[in-house]
This record gives structure tokens, sequence and C-alpha cells, in this order.
């Protein structure tokens, strides 16, 4: 679902209640769309994280703790300088919208107590982190909006703050029945009861109004006209009760592959039986099980966008080459006929007379001897006519050998590239990026990777894993470490494993002179088959 006004009421008060009066530890900005605020409330310590990026825009505690870039940027700096070692005296969210204003106490630059604030605006691809003075005025946002890009609200340092214009709808925690009913009666009976809800009722995400439509109706598309008003708002009343008690019940649905496809601070019955809904302790956990490979992958996506390139580039590249080299190939293959044409016309000399264009004679490589046409160029002799098809059999015989061998490297370089795609897919940090960007300057494509400097040393960090039985798995992350642990750390006793015909890790089970037993071989050969471009239910592994 959308971040909506509910859920950022959810998150805040799970917030406040987890750490009253907390104080700012430290500030940092692992990505260009998120701030991570670090905070200590006596004994316990937290991660605030405030995400503005337009795919998945958030405010949220958290246990992940994210890489940093080793240069704070210009607005994290800007925050580690007005708000660290400051204490959050409230937290509000003015007019049930989706925003979140942090009030923060601490010192001005003459050490004088001052008060400073830090909003969050969830807006979708209009989320903004702003750092306000005491007078509301803008010190700072994460992105300043000028006249240019909003003629009707600016965010720039030294104006004063003005929140999004609020919207006149009714307050879900304040909803009474008469209200409910009377905008029921004015709304129209045709349209649905989703539309409805979110029509009517202020900061409710279309998620939710499915939820209750469905736990009012058994549908997802009910038109108003086809239900009972009082079953209606019994649900919503008690949707209301939960939000001003905060009863949550941080649930995420899974699909039958794994992947999460929604979450919610309730229940979800929406989407059928063909989802697993799993509840969580907290709102934290739940976005951090939720986002968690989301945000990995699209920062791996972001940080190795150039690898992905210059890989996907390389692959086009190679496969047009081997397009025009296999039709090549193919034309090579009438050498022979060439040859046959040149004998025929040795053979048949004194028949052939100079500007004749074409001979007649008995083919001699056939048993049945049947007569042919051999087209001749008139402005050569017949002897230079029967050297002209020799020369033609012997360029099409060298071209042959030649692109065979052309092929055969030019496949070998596209398997090599499909697998370093496959790493990078598979890429989990900067460092798995940073060794895959070093290998491909090594492999030669040094001169289309400008401005990179190959660092002395990296330190190549492969997995490791136990099977059942106590035996060490070693699993490559790229080619450079495939080559590292097959020829440099297995012994001659380790057994090595593969997918058949697929780019992939090598994984390397060390035996130390013991024989493993079936379950050891099968949880190794799954390692092989995960860590790989493999897909299906059944993956040959050698």
């Amino acid at each position: 679902m959308a971040f909506d006004a509910c859920m950022m009421r959810a998150v805040l008060e799970e917030f406040t209640r987890s750490f009253p009066d907390a104080r700012i530890e430290k500030i940092l900005q692992p990505q260009n769309d998120e701030i991570d605020v670090l905070i200590h409330s006596g004994r316990s310590s937290g991660r605030l994280v405030l995400n503005a990026g337009a795919t998945a825009p958030r405010i949220q505690l958290s246990s992940v703790a994210k890489e940093n870039p080793l240069a704070a940027p210009m607005f994290c700096m800007l925050l580690r300088k007005y708000l660290q070692g400051g204490r959050i005296t409230s937290v509000d969210q003015p007019g049930f919208d989706r925003i979140a204003i942090l009030s923060v106490s601490c010192t001005d630059d003459m050490g004088f107590p001052t008060e400073r604030k830090l909003v969050t605006e969830i807006m979708g691809k209009y989320a903004n982190i702003i750092l306000l003075d005491g007078d509301d005025k803008i010190r700072g946002a994460l992105k300043l909006v000028d006249f240019a890009a909003s003629s009707v609200r600016q965010i720039l340092p030294g104006l004063q703050y003005r929140a999004p214009e609020q919207q006149t709808k009714l307050l879900p925690t304040e909803v009474e029945r008469e209200e409910f009913f009377r905008a029921l009666a004015e709304f129209s009976p045709e349209r649905s009861v989703e539309r409805f809800i979110t029509s009517t009722l202020s900061g409710v995400a279309t998620q939710i109004a499915r939820e209750l439509c469905y736990r009012a109706t058994g549908g997802i598309d009910t038109p108003l006209s086809g239900i009972d008003p009082e079953r209606l708002w019994s649900v919503v009343r008690d949707w209301r009760d939960l939000l001003r008690e905060h009863r949550y019940t941080p649930t995420v649905a899974v699909d039958p592959s794994g992947k999460p496809i929604d979450y919610s601070y309730m229940g979800i019955s929406y989407l059928g039986n063909s989802v697993e809904c799993r509840e969580y302790p907290t709102l934290g956990e739940l976005l951090d099980s939720f986002f968690s490979e989301r945000d990995r992958l699209e920062r791996i996506n972001q940080r190795g966008r150039d690898l992905v390139q210059l890989v996907s580039n390389g692959i086009s590249r190679i496969e047009r080459k081997l397009v025009l080299q296999r039709e090549s190939l193919i034309e090579s293959d009438k050498g022979e006929e060439y040859k046959r044409r040149g004998d025929l016309i040795t053979a048949n000399l004194y028949r052939i007379s100079r500007g004749d264009a074409h001979l007649e004679c008995e083919d001699y490589y056939d048993p049945e001897c049947p007569r042919v046409r051999i087209e001749l160029d008139t402005r050569l002799s017949p002897a230079a006519n029967a050297q002209r098809m020799y020369k033609l059999y012997n360029k099409c015989k060298t071209a042959k050998a030649v692109l065979t061998e052309q092929i055969a490297l030019w496949e070998h370089e596209l398997t090599y590239l499909e697998s370093v795609r496959a790493f990078i897919a598979r890429a989990e940090c900067e460092e798995d990026l940073a060794e895959i960007r070093d290998e491909l300057f090594r492999s030669g494509y040094s001169s289309r990777m400008r401005g990179y400097k190959p660092p002395r040393r990296i330190k190549q960090q492969y997995l490791t894993f136990r099977t059942h039985g106590g035996f060490t798995l070693l699993v490559g992350k790229n080619n450079l470490q495939n080559d590292m642990i097959t020829f440099k750390l297995a012994g001659k006793g380790d057994i090595w494993f593969h997918t058949k015909d697929i780019p992939g890790s090598h994984v390397v089970m060390q035996t130390e002179g013991l024989e493993p037993d079936e379950r050891d071989y099968t949880e190794a050969a799954a390692i092989a088959a995960y860590y790989s471009q493999a897909t299906g239910d059944i993956v040959a592994v050698d």
C-alpha cells in the first residue's frame, strides 16, 4: 500500500512510545533521498529513517544499518550542524496529513537554547525533507523547489515554510455516524465503495479502502447501491476505533513465490487466499522486511548503473557481431562449389572461347554426369575464369577457419559477460560492485571505463556456508573470486559444484579428507543453483 496518513499516524505513535524525549546522536545520508537519524533514549538506541524517494517515501524506525558514502552530502552536513546533539521534544502530524514535524531542542551558533524543526513530507514524487529554524523559516531542504519548478509553493532557504494545502475531508479518527451517513447520501450510488471512502475520508490509501469494502461487502468493486449502509458504517467505525486506540496489526502479504506484494497496519484479507499474510510485532520490523530487499536492489542498481550499461552494451555488440559472422560462415560453405566449378572449367578449356558468357558441360563429380551450366566472366580468358573460381574457394576456406575461431572467441566473451551480469544482479554491497568493476578493468574494458582508477588492492570477500555435516562451502561472488576459490583455495580432495551450462558461482566443498553424505551434496548443489542465473524448479548442477 502507499504510505498514507493513517500509516504515518501509526508510525509516529510507535516512535514516541518507544523513544520518548529522544536525543539525536548522529545523522547519516546513505542514499540521495534518505536521511537516517540515530537516536538514544534512556538505555535504548534506534534509527529513525526519513525517506523522500519517489518510489517508497516513508518514515519509520529501523534496525537495518546501511552503507554510507565516504563523504557526507551537503544536506547531511547541514543537518549535523544544526540538529546533532539536540533533543526531540515533540512529534506532530498537522491536519492528519502525510507530514511529520520533529521539534528539536538544541543550541544556536552562540550556544543559546533554540528550537528547530525537521519536516518530512511523504507525498509521492513530491516527497521532501526540510529543515526549519525557530521562526519556521527554511534553512535547507533535501530537494530545493524554485520558481521555475513550481509557481505555487517554493522550498528555498530563507523563505517562510508553508504546509501543503489541506483537503476538506472527514478525518478518519473523528468521523461520527451522522456525518458519515450524510456523506453517504450525497455520494452517487453508482460509484464504488472504494471511491466513496477515498473521496470522503482524509489520508486513506486505496488498499485500505479496498480492505474496508471487502470486509463490508465481500468484494472490492461493489457499488454503493449494492451495500448495507449499517454494515459499512460498522466496519468503518471499527477501523476508526483501531486508529484511535492504536490497536495495530502490522501485516505483510506475500505471494506464493515469497515476494512481498502489500503491507498494512491492519490485517489484509481483500487479496484472497492465494497470498500468505505475515504479522510482525512492530511497524518498524514490518517496513524493514518489506523495503529492505527492494531498497537493496534499487541502491545496487543506482551505484552499479554504469556497470550494467557497460555489460549490456557489450553483450548487444557481441550478439550483433555473432549474427554477422554466422551468416558469413554459412556463406563460406559455398567454397567447395567454387572449387568444383574451377575443376570443371579447367577440364573443359578446349570448349571455351574468350568472351563466352557460360559453359555447358558434364558434371563428372556426379555419378550420373548431368549437364550443368556455369556462368563465366566475359572479360576474362578461360584459364582466368578457372583461377577466379579457385581464388573464391581459397577465400572461403580461409574465411571459414578464421570465422570458426572468431565465433568461438566471441561466444566465450559473451558467456563471460553474461556471468558478470549475473554477478552484478547478485551484488549486495558497494564492495561487491568494486570487485566487479576492477575485474572488468583488468579484462580489457578499461577503454570503456573513463575516469576509473583501479585500487592498489581489493580484499576479495567470498561467501562461506556450512552444511549440516560440518563441511565448509566457499562461494564466489564474481569471476575473480571463482578463480581464487577454485585454483588457490581448493584442495585436491575438495568437491567442486557449478550449474550446468549456466553462468553462476563456483562452489567448493572443503572435505578435509572426509566423505560427505547425500544431504551435504544436495545442500552444496542447492547453493550453486541459487547463486546462478538458473530458473525453474529443477536445475542441473555439475
